[in-house]
């Protein structure tokens, strides 16, 4: 299963959701995102067997109280501020919780926070706590996070003459991991090998890529099943940075 999407493809997908009071802006990119900001009872049998990335951008102050979810997600902030829990979060951090894991509050800075959701799996919605710790299963909470990475300059990526690979997050023994790859301008690069953990989800976080023919530029995004074969890119002529998500095994 792969998808490619980009950037301005999932902007003509953008529209409002209320979460807790306030107006958060959502822009689906692979699957189908969350209609409510909130879980409802019943929402399971909507599973489309698809996994479920989007764009958030959540506004300033707003707060999205603690939680969990069924799935395993990565978040990837790319613009703005944000604590989450007590991880402050600025472009670009990297926040992964296994499902069933709780975590949060969301809070927005005073310029609001944007960000990447990515999950393996089709996901009902938000189990807030307190009130939804019967729904919460125990024994397999686990939280990484990689707060402040640091991108290139443009100058610095357009005068790159390789490809390296760079790590995030340490391979763990059932697969999770995540990667910076980049490439200058004009270089062919591969993505690690998907079949190490579950699937992949890959961003552009800085200049552009081609692939299949289309130019993936900046925030565009791909997604890889573990049973694929790794995915390759063509650096465009600013040279390009790809975050790369590795779920692990289930």
């Amino acid at each position: 299963m792969q998808f490619q999407v980009l950037a301005s493809a999932a902007a003509n997908t953008r529209r409002p959701l209320q979460v807790n009071g306030r107006t958060y802006m959502i822009s689906d990119y692979v699957g189908a995102g969350p209609l409510k900001g909130k879980y409802v009872a019943g929402n399971e049998r909507n599973d489309n067997g698809l996994p479920q990335g989007f764009l958030v951008e959540q506004p300033a102050g707003a707060v999205t109280p603690p939680h969990f979810h069924i799935h395993p997600q990565f978040q990837v902030v790319v613009r703005g501020r944000a604590h989450i829990g007590k991880h402050a979060a600025s472009p670009l951090s990297l926040h992964y919780v296994n499902g069933h894991t709780p975590y949060g509050p969301v809070t927005a800075g005073d310029e609001g926070v944007l960000y990447f959701t990515l999950r393996r799996g089709w996901d009902p919605g938000p189990k807030y706590m307190p009130e939804s710790r019967d729904h919460l299963e125990k024994g397999q909470q686990r939280t990484r996070v990689a707060a402040d990475m640091t991108l290139e300059s443009a100058a610095r990526r357009g005068a790159r003459g390789d490809t390296v690979t760079e790590p995030v997050l340490d391979l763990e023994a059932d697969g999770l991991a995540a990667w910076i790859v980049r490439a200058g301008p004009g270089q062919t690069l591969t993505t690690p090998d998907p079949s190490g953990g579950d699937a992949q989800y890959q961003v552009v976080v800085g200049g552009s890529a081609i692939a299949h023919g289309e130019v993936l530029d900046l925030w565009s995004c791909a997604f890889v099943s573990g049973d694929e074969p790794a995915l390759s890119y063509t650096a465009g002529g600013d040279g390009v940075e790809l975050l790369v998500c590795q779920f692990p095994r289930p």
